[in-house]
């Protein structure tokens, strides 16, 4: 059946009931991607979430692990041929991870030139502090057609912002980063057909605990105020967009 949500970013491994997350998702109808941390969490992420309807597991390398995970690029090039989403990887440039970002940026350039070979991959991307530099990896090894990114909790500039649209990518939105007015100024400015909502949850908080997929309406909510919208047609806005967005790759 139809999503009646969409959380395109959520860790569902980290938390502590991690396959009554994945039931719950599909009680409640929540379009989920699970997107992991490392390769070697991958395939247990994949046999909790095996009989989802509303829960896709997507294989990723995070960039504030790669100090200590490199040498697991090889287990994801192994895992990639058997999904077609990819995430949660990128580029962080902050001050805890500044010192491995040489080793990122040559684990991202492999990556993006695996998942462009194999075609049809569907990016989640994690550009913290340095959005410029994630966006010169995709135009040299991400080419337009051979794919979807996904510009996970966006922070760039307007140029950055048309940049990004203009290789393709949308762009998933947390209530978070919607509390600001510079993100809410940010979000206005975006193609509207390239929206996602997502909770990176347990990494936002919903009131006193951390986020859970049902809870990304509250982030349509707070979508629907900055666009100026009923949270109704924002909520179908969302869920078109998945929609057009997965068929843009093999079913």
């Amino acid at each position: 059946m139809r999503p009646l949500w969409v959380d395109f970013h959520c860790h569902l491994d980290l938390y502590p009931d991690h396959a009554s997350l994945v039931a719950e998702s599909d009680r409640e109808r929540v379009a989920t991607l699970a997107v992991t941390t490392t390769p070697k969490a991958w395939r247990r992420n994949r046999e909790v979430a095996a009989g989802s309807d509303y829960v896709r597991v997507a294989l990723g390398l995070h960039p504030q692990l790669v100090a200590e995970r490199a040498s697991e690029l090889l287990l994801f090039e192994k895992f990639l041929p058997e999904t077609r989403y990819v995430g949660e990887i990128g580029l962080d440039a902050g001050p805890r991870f500044y010192k491995s970002f040489a080793d990122q940026e040559r684990v991202f350039s492999r990556i993006l030139s695996a998942c462009a070979e194999q075609g049809d991959k569907i990016l989640t991307i994690h550009s913290v502090r340095c959005v410029g530099k994630v966006l010169d990896h995709l135009e040299r090894s991400f080419p337009p057609g051979r794919g979807v990114p996904v510009m996970h909790w966006f922070t760039g500039t307007a140029a950055e912002a048309q940049r990004a649209c203009a290789l393709g990518c949308y762009f998933s939105v947390n209530a978070q980063m919607l509390t600001s007015a510079k993100g809410a100024k940010m979000v206005r400015a975006l193609p509207q057909d390239r929206l996602l909502t997502e909770t990176d949850g347990p990494f936002v908080d919903f009131g006193d605990r951390p986020s859970r997929p049902r809870d990304v309406g509250e982030t349509v909510k707070q979508l629907a105020s900055i666009l100026q919208s009923s949270n109704e047609a924002v909520n179908e806005l969302v869920i078109a967009n998945l929609g057009a967005l997965t068929r843009f790759v093999s079913p």
